[in-house]
């Protein structure tokens, strides 16, 4: 089943504006996640504007049907967050509920995690 990984691309971290802002905190995240998921097959991104969290900017959130979802955020624009962020996207993929064991999460996002979501009812 495929995971969504999406990606607030209005994010500005703190001090943004010190900077070149050519491209927000969050575009900058967003192309490097972009550019390490060419090609899989189980996991798909997306850009959204404004996943509302930005006390804790750069903000994700990993989805998929019928499993738990997760937000995540105060990430730092760089490729070890990309990294981090698609390799638990895919471990999420092969989850069969959504949960991944503590002991897999990649390095770069233990601290980032601000919710979970348990799936919706298929039911009402």
């Amino acid at each position: 089943m495929t995971t969504w990984i999406t990606i607030c691309d209005t994010c500005k971290r703190e001090g943004w504006e010190s900077g070149p802002m050519a491209h927000t905190d969050g575009e900058a995240l967003a192309t490097l996640i972009e550019a390490t998921a060419t090609g899989l097959s189980q996991v798909k991104t997306r850009r959204v504007s404004c996943l509302m969290g930005c006390k804790k900017g750069c903000n994700i959130a990993i989805q998929s049907n019928g499993k738990l979802n997760y937000t995540l955020g105060d990430f730092e624009p760089t490729e070890e967050a990309a990294s981090g962020i698609v390799a638990y996207a895919l471990a999420h993929s092969t989850s069969q509920t959504g949960q991944v064991p503590y002991r897999d999460w990649p390095q770069s996002i233990k601290g980032h995690f601000v919710t979970r979501h348990p799936p919706l009812p298929e039911e009402e």
